[in-house]
Parts: C-alpha cells; sequence; structure tokens
C-alpha cells in the first residue's frame, strides 16, 4: 500500500512539475499578450482604481471631521457623523478645486498658450545669442558653432506649436477627465468612505473562514502594512509635490523667470514621481528658461532649484514621509522604470510603495527562513 502511495506521489509531482513548465513556457511565449490584457483591465477598472486612491487621500481628514462631528451637541450631528463627514470634505476639495479653476488653470492656460506660440521666437533668439558670444568669452571654449549647427537641424516648431501642446495634453489627461469615469471615481470613493467598517469586517470574515489563525494574523500584519504604506507614500507625495511647486514658483518669479507658476507647477507635478520626475521637471524647465530668459537667467534659476530640491529632499521630504518606506534608491529607481514600462504615469507613481510591500515581504520570508535553520 506505501510503494503505490509513493508511486501515486511520484506520478502526482511529475504531473504538477510538467503542467508548472507548460504555464512558464506559454506565459513568457505569450507575454506580450498577457501584459496588454493585464493593461486592459487596468484602463477598465481605472475608475475604480481613481476611487480607491481618492478614499485613501480623504480617509484621515475624514476621519478627524467625523470626531468633531460625534462630540456635537445635536444628536443629529452624532447619528450621521460619517456622512456628514464625507460631505463636508468633498465639499471643501470642490471649492478647492474650483478656486484652481477659477485662478490658477486659467493662468497656467494663458502661459502654455503664449509659449507654445512664442516659441520659435524664443528659439531663434537663443540661436543669435550663441552666435554672438565675444571671441574672449569662456563660453567660447565650447564648440558654439557645432552647438548652433546641432539646433538648427531641429526642427521646433514639429515638436512644439500650440496644436501639438493641446493634442500632447488631450492625450495625457483625456481619460483622466472623461465625464464617466470621474463620477464612477467618486461614487466608489464616497461608498468606501461610508461603508469602510463593513467591508474591513466582511473581508475579516472571509479570511477567517478560510485561513488558519496563524495565516490570519499574517495577512491581517500584512493589510495593516500595506496601508500605511500606500496612505503614507500617496498623501505624504501630494502634500510634498505641493509645497515643492509653491515654493520653485515664487523663487522663480523673484528671480523674473518667465512662466514661473507654469514651471513651478510642472516642476512639483512631476516631483510625484520619485528620482525620474524631479531630474525630467528641472530639465525640462532650465531649457525652457534657457529659451525665455537666457543662459545667465537659467544658471540662476538652476541653481536656486537644484538648493530647493535638496532642502526637500533632505528636510522637508523626510519630515513629511518619516522612515515608512525604507527602501534603496536603487531599488526606487528599478521600481520606477518598471512600473513605468508596463502601465505608464500611475505605474511609476505606485511603484515605489508597491515594491516596499514585496520587499517588506521577502524580507520577513528570508527571517522566517534563517530562524528555521538557526533553531535546527
Amino acid at each position: 500500500m506505501d510503494k503505490k502511495t509513493n508511486i501515486w506521489g511520484k506520478w502526482l509531482y511529475w504531473f504538477i512539475f510538467a503542467v508548472s513548465v507548460i504555464i512558464v513556457y506559454k506565459t513568457l511565449d505569450n507575454f506580450s499578450d498577457i501584459t496588454n490584457w493585464i493593461k486592459g483591465v487596468f484602463e477598465i477598472m481605472m475608475p475604480f482604481i481613481i476611487g480607491i486612491l481618492l478614499s485613501y487621500l480623504f480617509y484621515i481628514p475624514c476621519k478627524k471631521v467625523e470626531k468633531i462631528y460625534q462630540k456635537a451637541k445635536p444628536k443629529i450631528f452624532q447619528k450621521k457623523a460619517r456622512i456628514l463627514s464625507i460631505f463636508t470634505i468633498y465639499i471643501l476639495a470642490a471649492v478647492i478645486i474650483i478656486l484652481a479653476f477659477q485662478f490658477i488653470i486659467p493662468a497656467l492656460t494663458r502661459s502654455i498658450t503664449d509659449l507654445a506660440t512664442n516659441i520659435g521666437t524664443y528659439y531663434q533668439n537663443t540661436i543669435n545669442s550663441l552666435n554672438n558670444i565675444p571671441e574672449d568669452s569662456v563660453l567660447r571654449q565650447i564648440d558654439i558653432q557645432a552647438i548652433s549647427e546641432a539646433l538648427n537641424k531641429i526642427n521646433i516648431a514639429e515638436y512644439i506649436n500650440l496644436s501639438t501642446v493641446f493634442e500632447y495634453a488631450k492625450g495625457v489627461i483625456g481619460v483622466a477627465t472623461s465625464i464617466f469615469d470621474f463620477f464612477v471615481s467618486i461614487i466608489v470613493s464616497i461608498y468606501i468612505l461610508i461603508e469602510r467598517t463593513q467591508i474591513i469586517c466582511f473581508f475579516r470574515k472571509l479570511i477567517r473562514a478560510i485561513f488558519k489563525e496563524k495565516t490570519c494574523k499574517t495577512i491581517g500584519k500584512y493589510f495593516n502594512n500595506t496601508n500605511q504604506i500606500f496612505f503614507k507614500f500617496l498623501s505624504s507625495q501630494i502634500l510634498d509635490a505641493i509645497i515643492v511647486g509653491i515654493l520653485t514658483a515664487i523663487a522663480m518669479s523673484l528671480l523674473g523667470v518667465k512662466y514661473a507658476v507654469l514651471l513651478g507647477f510642472f516642476i512639483g507635478l512631476s516631483n510625484l514621481i520619485p528620482y525620474f520626475g524631479a531630474i525630467v521637471g528641472v530639465g525640462i524647465s532650465i531649457i525652457i528658461t534657457i529659451f525665455t530668459g537666457g543662459f545667465g537667467q537659467a544658471i540662476w534659476m538652476a541653481i536656486i532649484v537644484i538648493i530647493l530640491q535638496q532642502i526637500d529632499a533632505n528636510i522637508i521630504n523626510p519630515k513629511i514621509v518619516g522612515n515608512s518606506l525604507e527602501i534603496s534608491p536603487l531599488l526606487v529607481i528599478f521600481a520606477v522604470a518598471i512600473g513605468g514600462a508596463y502601465f505608464g504615469i500611475l505605474g511609476m507613481f505606485l511603484a515605489v510603495p508597491v515594491f516596499t510591500i514585496l520587499k517588506l515581504m521577502i524580507q520577513d520570508y528570508i527571517d522566517y527562513k534563517s530562524n528555521i535553520k538557526e533553531t535546527t
């Protein structure tokens, strides 16, 4: 009987192994189709993903306002504290968005339109400035003629003009600004915030029904860690981007940089993506400042912005984020590259917390295996 059991066990083992090899082969053979399918699922689920992100962002403010309503004297406020807190936070968010569209968005739109309209003039002025540098200037040690010829080969009007700028803008924000997706995201976020207690209780009961107590504790631990990491990362990155954008816009305005508000907004927005975002944002801003204000202003702008970025990296960001994301810069760069390659801007933004969680799980697994070997 034992021999038959062992034979069946071996056959089952090799069968599972063969099926696993076939699955891996088919996965690699159809990898592009699988990634396209995953991207399609993400596009369909995008309103729900955005809704979940909104509920994450609004959770702490809603929780604090809910406590205020719970202490209010009218009992109706205490009974409806959660709904009233969500309503209050969303009204405040709507007011902020309306004010942004009233004051900030028109200024940004005017700057973009003016930049796209006059980019040809700025470009030609830059070429003339390069050609008119005095012979005894230090800059003459650089091959100005070669740089000038290289710039002349670039058809700037082909890449940057009023129509193409608006086309690029439509391509970037087309899905995010669709009316249907917007309302679905809002409704999803509201329902999550209202029923968050029931949702958590349901998943706890489901996990307890499926897994053993030890596994339930492990899942609960990772759920809490994931929740803390994602919430801390999302809220802190957005707050940090706003602070950086405002400080950069003010500094550029004091330097007399043209399109200071637009460039500050762009640098703040690009700051949402770790490492790559700041480099790309500052680099493009320097190039635009060279065209609009010359090399001298661009150098001063670069110095000020780099100083602000260092202050942000060493003082502001650590104060906001804390030590919740203990992850090496190399892993951050790898995570952002992978996330951007497969899931675009959103993938670049969410790659860091996802890889932080994976790193935590791998580290726990290594510690677990190490403890077993030490005890044996």
